[in-house]
């Protein structure tokens, strides 16, 4: 009997529709546990419960509940159902469901819900618009199934083809697909293989000129897309886009997914029919077929099922003067164990107008000129950061902008943590929005351009493995071409050492066979990609960078599997030469 009433101090009893109407106004976050009265509630969840009630102390803002499905007509599409099911109330709105006693999710869905109402309760940010699930029968007409139990997703495979991708095609066409309801699970910019070419256009593999075909396809860098269906009612795209003028603008709702009814669900165009609408298909193959879909998508992304609930996202932090003098260490061992990866990261001494543009929120505060003198006394530390929803977990990692604001809401922030005296302003620094960030990152981060060369004695298989380290080193491949590299085809690289005896030895070698040639983009690009490389000698590079590309793949002086520009104007002079005729008048960012 004591065990009896401990559990329904844990859990509330619903068993009424009235009893249910008053638990959907609960402040917060309520848990309910839907079960039949003829097999009870789920008690394996239980310890979890109450050790989540213990540990988050929130009796305001946490309810335990469980429901009664057969005595309740909202929850009759749970009848007769022995697998447990757990709904998520926040606001009057059932906004998440789990299916099965799933303790690892339901946990991490309870702390993420809370967390938001903690942020909401102390004024951080309004409260989002959640999508409410809306319940079906399992017994409605034409056999569809009920929403709880969620069907297939349906997929479908996009390749943005090389020539797009040079013509910067690629985000209007993104930027297309997003307006018309569909969602990009994910995407990747790569270089395809010949084998993958052949795969995936296997039906058209007959018809004349398709070995011209596979050789342009994998003459440049193509984007791969997982796309589906998404939700007909979703707003535009625009519509869509954060409001720059609210301090919630970094939140992305990432927790809970749209369900509408199979019931009253419209026919729409396929992604196929959309795109030949839109008169963009020819830049553009779709795959719809669900076979050939789950074939590629293992192919291409074959860890798509984890990856696919990760929104990847870089953005621009900073380390002010003091911190980075004195604790660089501390921040930087915090940010690799928050998940976080570097990308790119440089010392910076920031003018007065530069230091005045990243501190303009404190503008007309009585210690903005002292704030803009330790802005300018000494480097700070420019960081380019990336992981899944970056934008959020910086903001919440670093704190508010102030020290005061911090100590009252997130006492256990970095800006507490590393609060300097004399100075009441957060030490650490974060792009307020995803656009803010890719205008910083340009700005701290200029793009330069490498020529880079890939010798004929590489094997196909060795050239792939190649070109994931390049993309792996955070390089953009920004134009490739195969190519015989004759005599006045070579001069066009190596015009420095044409006069040294050895010169000849090099016309050989690249006679050998075709070289891949590329345009690699990346903040100090020149000097990454020689390190990339590794020193000239391959058997020097297995001793001193044996992770290099040199060490790993050259055979000899000659033959060490790859060739960069020595200096940013040799490399220009060399992109010039090679790419004179893919070379836009006005390239534009993708």
């Amino acid at each position: 009997m004591a065990s009896k009433k401990r559990e329904i101090q844990l859990q509330a009893v619903v068993n009424s529709q009235s009893l249910w109407d008053e638990t959907l106004q609960n402040r917060g976050l309520t848990v309910i546990d839907v079960y039949q009265a003829w097999c009870g509630p789920c008690k394996a969840m239980q310890p979890l419960f109450r050790k989540l009630k213990n540990e988050l102390n929130e009796d305001e803002l946490l309810h335990f509940v469980v429901a009664e499905a057969d005595s309740i007509i909202a929850l009759q599409p749970f009848r007769d159902k022995c697998e447990p099911v757990f709904l998520f109330s926040v606001n009057g709105k059932i906004i998440a469901k789990v299916n099965g006693a799933n303790a690892p999710l339901v946990n991490q869905k309870i702390i993420d819900l809370i967390n938001e109402e903690r942020r909401i309760e102390a004024g951080e940010m309004v409260r989002p618009q959640y999508h409410e699930i809306l319940f079906v029968d399992s017994d409605a007409e034409d056999g569809e199934e009920s929403l709880y139990e969620s069907s297939e997703p349906q997929y479908s495979i996009t390749i943005i083809k090389p020539d797009a991708v040079i013509a910067r095609k690629s985000l209007e066409i993104k930027e297309k697909i997003l307006k018309a309801g569909f969602v990009i699970e994910i995407e990747d910019k790569r270089v395809l293989s010949e084998q993958q070419v052949r795969d995936f256009y296997s039906r058209i593999a007959d018809q004349p000129g398709f070995e011209d075909f596979v050789l342009f396809m994998t003459s440049g860098p193509c984007h791969i897309l997982v796309i589906s269906q998404g939700n007909e009612e979703q707003p535009a795209w625009e519509e869509t886009k954060p409001n720059p003028e609210t301090e919630t603008k970094f939140y992305e709702d990432h927790h809970h997914q749209v369900a509408t009814s199979a019931v009253t669900k419209k026919k729409r165009d396929s992604l196929q029919e959309y795109l030949e609408r839109q008169h963009i298909s020819q830049l553009c193959d779709v795959e719809e077929n669900m076979d050939n879909v789950k074939k590629f998508i293992d192919i291409f992304f074959p860890d798509f099922k984890n990856m696919k609930n990760l929104k990847l996202e870089k953005i621009l932090a900073l380390l002010r003067p003091d911190l980075f003098q004195e604790k660089k260490e501390d921040v930087l061992n915090i940010i690799d164990d928050e998940g976080f990866k570097i990308l790119m990261e440089r010392p910076i001494v920031l003018s007065e107008e530069e230091a005045q543009t990243l501190c303009k929120e404190f503008e007309n505060e009585d210690y903005f000129e002292t704030l803009i003198e330790k802005m300018t006394s000494g480097p700070s530390l420019a960081l380019v950061l990336l992981r899944d929803n970056c934008l959020q977990h910086w903001k919440e990692l670093i704190g508010p902008s102030t020290v005061e604001k911090a100590k009252e809401y997130l006492p256990e922030s970095l800006c507490v943590q590393f609060a300097v005296e004399g100075l009441p302003i957060n030490q650490l620094y974060g792009s307020d929005s995803l656009e803010t960030a890719e205008k910083e990152i340009q700005y701290f981060f200029p793009p330069e351009q490498t020529l880079a060369l890939i010798k004929p004695h590489v094997t196909r298989e060795q050239r792939e493995e190649i070109l994931k380290y390049i993309q792996e080193a955070g390089f953009e491949i920004t134009q490739m071409k195969e190519i015989y590299l004759n005599e006045e085809e070579t001069e066009k690289i190596y015009s420095k050492i044409k006069n040294k005896d050895f010169y000849k030895d090099v016309l050989e070698m690249l006679s050998e066979g075709l070289s891949l040639v590329m345009i690699l983009t990346k903040w100090n690009a020149v000097l990454e990609w020689r390190r990339l490389m590794g020193p000239i000698d391959p058997d020097e590079a297995k001793l001193l960078s044996p992770d290099s590309i040199r060490a790993r793949f050259g055979i000899s002086i000659l033959k060490n599997a790859v060739h960069g520009s020595s200096n940013v104007y040799d490399a220009t002079e060399s992109i010039n030469r090679i790419f004179e005729e893919l070379i836009p008048e006005n390239p534009e960012g993708n």
